[in-house]
């Protein structure tokens, strides 16, 4: 892929915009949010001042092409590439049934004949994001912190049927071959090896961060219970709704997973806040292992997308360092 992508614009979008509102209203701007990397999420907004978000899977927005270890587009991989249309209305609608609030979905097409790739439409969250909020007004930020760690608990008591992709599952594929234990393990072994060819401390530390991992693995009990996991989620990847309600976004990598998953990240991102949202029944083991995968997911996944045009490059780099010093000073 090269650095000339072709995004979509109110041109290209506008076919879309009259499938919803007819010809009534027109584009007044298109505005490309610049956070994701794996589809592109722009702003439309109309004449009349309203504006509504729509998602675009195509590989001008995937900077991910071409950079992902092998089995990463197979969709009965628990760790599949979490883009497209069918990862994200599966996720939608189990959201939906657990009590979970997301952007309401306006449409889902996936014919190409609006759009030359598959594309949804959002309602636009205007309330800004929950990190935001914690930040201009502190206590309306608990508020929705609280309310934000009322829905955690609906996820995650949810019993799922099985480990792995919510969409896949919910699809009826079939179960993984392995536990979910094991596929972390497997997982993090792919993520030391893509270090290891990319950074001489990883290199020279291998056999070190190996050793680690399968020490926090043995550890582990057998379970077989999973609840309802973002995975990514982070008070930048929830929205304040009219309400004050939190609106997660970002929801393509839903799971049926460990609940520890969860926490190991909530618990890096949201920093002194974490404390409204812990849970006091974790195992403790389970902890520890998931935050050591976590930490060398964090380098793997930056080495490989930094190996492209990704725009925010030297961000993903520091990503990457920091996360590989946490992982080679951790001690088992």
């Amino acid at each position: 892929m090269t650095a000339e992508r072709a995004f979509a614009d109110a041109g290209t979008l506008t076919p879309v915009i009259r499938e919803i509102h007819g010809t009534d209203r027109r584009i007044a701007s298109v505005d490309r949010l610049l956070n994701g990397s794996k589809k592109g999420v722009h702003r439309v907004t109309l004449d009349d001042a309203t504006s509504t978000i729509v998602y675009v899977w195509s590989a001008d927005d995937d900077y991910w092409g071409g950079l992902l270890p092998e089995g990463h587009h197979d969709p009965s991989n628990p760790f599949a590439h979490a883009s497209g249309i069918d990862f994200f209305e599966g996720a939608t609608r189990r959201l939906a049934v657990v009590g979970a609030r997301s952007p309401r979905l306006l449409l889902a097409d996936r014919s190409q004949n609006l759009y030359p790739d598959d594309i949804a439409v959002v309602e636009d969250v205007r309330g800004g994001t929950l990190e935001a909020l914690l930040e201009r007004d502190p206590d309306a930020g608990r508020r929705t912190l609280a309310r934000l760690s009322e829905m955690l608990r609906s996820m995650h008591s949810y019993r799922a049927p099985a480990f792995g992709r919510v969409a896949w599952i919910d699809g009826g594929g079939a179960r993984p071959d392995m536990t979910c234990e094991q596929a972390y393990l497997e997982r993090t072994l792919v993520n030391i090896a893509t270090a290891v060819s990319r950074d001489a401390r990883a290199a020279d530390g291998a056999a070190v961060l190996e050793e680690k991992l399968r020490i926090l693995h043995a550890a582990l009990e057998p379970r077989a219970d999973f609840g309802v996991v973002h995975g990514e989620l982070c008070a930048e990847h929830t929205l304040v709704g009219p309400d004050g309600e939190p609106v997660v976004i970002d929801i393509e990598g839903l799971m049926y997973t460990d609940i520890e998953v969860e926490h190991c990240w909530m618990r890096m991102r949201f920093g002194p806040y974490y404390e409204a949202l812990r849970n006091p029944d974790l195992d403790p083991r389970r902890v520890e292992f998931y935050q050591y995968v976590m930490h060398l997911d964090l380098v793997g996944g930056p080495l490989r997308i930094a190996e492209g045009d990704f725009p925010n490059r030297d961000w993903m780099l520091g990503v990457a360092d920091f996360h590989l010093r946490k992982a080679l000073a951790h001690e088992v």
